[in-house]
C-alpha cells in the first residue's frame, strides 16, 4: 500500500541506514560521472584496435555526453513519477549491460552504440539517486552535508577518469575501464533494495507531459551537439549553427508548452527562486572552468611535455586528491556558514589557480609550473562543488527532488561541452594565429592554452560576483517555506524491508 504524507505533517525518525545508502549511491554516481572522462587517454589505443576515424573516435566521448544531457530532465520526471528507486535500478541494469558491451566491442560501431547506452543510463540513474538521497536527509544540517558530499563527488571523479584511464591503459587494457563497473553494478543491485525504501511524488491524475518531454530531450540533444561539434568545425559552419538554432528554439517552445501543461516536465515556478537561478549560472561556469581545465591540461602534458598515458594519468592524481580535501572543508564550513560563503570562496579561489596554470609554458616543470595552480584549483572547485549542489536544490523537497537534480546535472553537462568546444576553438584558434606570425607551433599551442585559461578563470570570477550580489545565504537552520497552492504531498511506497523514507511536501 502506498501511504502518503499528510500537509504539514511531522518528521518522522531519520532514516538509521541513510549514510549506508549514500555510500552506495556515491559509488555508482562516482562511476556514471568517472565513465565521462575515463576514454580520453585511451583513445589512441582504442582508435588503433577498433580502426576509429578521427572524426568517430570523439563520438567514443561525445555519445555519452550527448544521451547524458539530453535525457537528464526526462530521467529526472520519470523517477518523480514511476519511483526513484525503480528508476535507479533500471539505469544501473542499462549502464552496466552498456558497460559489457563497450569492454567486448568488436568494432567502432558497436563502441559508440554501447556508449550512447551508457549515457542513457546516466540520464536515468543520477537523478533518481539524488532524488533519494534528499528524500533520505531531510533533517536540514544533514541534507546539506550529503548532497554536499553528493556534489564534491562529481568533481573528484571527472578528474580520477583521467586517472584510471593512463593507468589502466598502459598497465592493462582500455577495455577494463569499462569492465570493471560491471561488478560495481551487481553490488548496488544487490545492496540498493535493501537499504532504500520506493518514493515518488503524487500525481493528480495520470497525466505527463509527452510533448514537453519530446521538446526537452531533442533541444537539449541539438545544443549539446553543436558545442561539441565546434570543437572540429567553426562556429559560424552549418555542422553548429544548424543543429545549435534548431536546439535554441526548441527549448525556447519548451517554455510556452511547459506555461501552458497542466502536468509540466518542469514547473516554471521552478526558475523562479533567485538563488536557484544564479545557482545554475554558477554551475555552467564551473563546468565550462573544469572541463577546460581537465582537457587542455591532459593536452598540454602529453603533447607538449611528452607524458605516457601512465604519466598523465598519474600527474591529475593530485587534483582528485585536492578536490577531496574541498569536499571535506565545505561539509565543515557550510553548517556554520551557510552555502553562500562557501560557493564564492571557492569560485574565486579557483579562478585563482586556473589564473596560475595560466603561465604555462614549454619550460614549464610540473612540480612547480602545474602543481601549485592544479591543487589550488582543486581544493577551491571542491568548495564550490559541494556548495553549488546545495543552492541548485534551494527550497526544493522531495516532490520535485528527481526533477530539480536533472536540472542541476544538465546544467554542468552543458558547462562542460561549452567548456570542451570553446577551450579546444580558442586554444587552436590563437595558436593559429601566432603560427602565422611566425611563432613556432609549440609555442603557439602553450599560449593558446594559457589564454583558455585565463578565460576560464575569469568565468569563474564572473560567477563569483553573481554570487555575491543576487544570491541569499543559505542556512541549515532556514525555515521550510509553505506550500505552493494545489501542492501534492509525497508518496512512500511499503514494498521492501527498508526503513521508510520521509519525504516534505514542495515549496516554492
Amino acid at each position: 500500500m502506498n501511504t502518503p504524507t499528510s500537509p504539514g505533517a511531522a518528521a518522522t525518525a531519520p532514516d538509521p541506514l541513510r549514510w549506508k545508502a549514500l555510500a552506495v549511491l556515491g559509488l555508482i554516481q562516482f562511476i556514471f560521472v568517472v565513465d565521462a572522462t575515463v576514454v580520453n587517454v585511451a583513445l589512441p589505443r582504442i582508435q588503433d584496435d577498433l580502426g576509429f576515424s578521427a572524426p568517430g573516435l570523439a563520438w567514443v566521448v561525445n555519445g555519452y555526453t550527448v544521451m547524458a544531457a539530453g535525457l537528464l530532465l526526462l530521467g529526472g520526471r520519470l523517477a518523480d513519477i514511476l519511483g526513484r528507486r525503480r528508476m535507479f535500478l533500471i539505469a544501473a541494469i542499462i549502464f552496466g549491460l552498456a558497460s559489457a558491451a563497450s569492454g567486448a566491442a568488436s568494432s567502432a560501431e558497436m563502441l559508440v552504440v554501447s556508449r550512447f547506452v551508457q549515457g542513457l543510463g546516466e540520464a536515468f540513474g543520477v537523478p533518481a539517486a539524488l532524488g533519494i538521497v534528499f528524500v533520505l536527509f531531510s533533517e536540514p544540517k544533514e541534507r546539506m552535508k550529503a548532497v554536499g558530499i553528493w556534489g564534491g563527488l562529481s568533481g573528484i571523479a571527472g578528474t580520477l577518469g583521467v586517472v584510471l584511464s593512463g593507468v589502466l591503459t598502459d598497465l592493462a587494457s582500455w577495455r577494463v575501464l569499462f569492465y570493471i563497473n560491471v561488478p560495481i553494478v551487481l553490488f548496488a543491485l544487490i545492496v540498493v533494495p535493501r537499504l532504500i525504501k520506493e518514493s515518488r511524488m503524487v500525481r493528480d491524475g495520470n497525466r505527463f507531459d509527452f510533448l514537453g518531454a519530446i521538446t526537452a530531450t531533442l533541444g537539449l540533444v541539438s545544443v549539446v551537439y553543436a558545442l561539441l561539434q565546434g570543437v572540429q568545425h567553426e562556429w559560424g559552419s552549418s555542422e553548429v549553427l544548424v543543429p545549435l538554432i534548431v536546439g535554441v528554439a526548441l527549448l525556447i517552445g519548451l517554455v510556452g508548452i511547459e506555461a501552458r501543461s497542466r502536468a509540466p516536465l518542469i514547473p516554471l515556478w521552478f526558475f523562479g527562486d533567485r538563488t536557484r537561478a544564479i545557482s545554475y549560472v554558477a554551475i555552467v561556469f564551473t563546468g565550462c572552468a573544469f572541463f577546460t581545465y581537465v582537457f587542455l591540461l591532459t593536452l598540454f602534458q602529453q603533447e607538449l611535455l611528452h607524458f605516457s598515458p601512465l604519466q598523465g594519468g598519474l600527474a591529475n592524481l593530485p587534483l582528485g586528491l585536492a578536490i577531496g580535501i574541498g569536499v571535506g572543508l565545505s561539509t565543515g564550513m557550510m553548517p556554520k556558514m551557510g552555502a553562500k560563503p562557501v560557493m564564492v570562496v571557492g569560485l574565486i579561489g579557483a579562478a585563482v589557480g586556473l589564473f596560475l596554470t595560466s603561465f604555462i609554458s614549454l619550460q614549464t616543470s610540473y612540480v612547480t609550473g602545474v602543481l601549485p595552480g592544479m591543487l589550488l584549483f582543486g581544493i577551491f572547485f571542491g568548495l564550490v562543488t559541494s556548495a553549488s549542489a546545495n543552492t541548485a536544490l534551494h527550497r526544493v523537497t522531495g516532490q520535485e527532488s528527481g526533477i530539480a537534480s536533472a536540472v542541476l546535472n544538465v546544467m554542468m553537462q552543458i558547462g562542460g561541452a561549452i567548456g570542451l568546444a570553446g577551450a579546444a576553438t580558442i586554444a587552436l584558434r590563437f595558436a593559429a594565429g601566432e603560427i602565422s606570425e611566425g611563432v613556432a607551433p609549440d609555442v603557439a599551442t602553450a599560449s593558446g592554452y594559457a589564454l583558455a585559461f585565463r578565460i576560464a578563470a575569469a568565468l569563474l570570477l564572473l560567477g563569483g560576483l553573481a554570487t555575491i550580489v543576487f544570491m541569499q545565504n543559505m542556512m541549515p537552520s532556514f525555515p521550510g517555506a509553505a506550500p505552493a497552492d494545489g501542492a501534492i504531498p509525497e508518496q512512500v511506497s511499503d514494498d521492501s524491508d527498508a526503513p521508510a523514507t520521509t519525504t516534505p511536501e514542495r515549496v516554492v
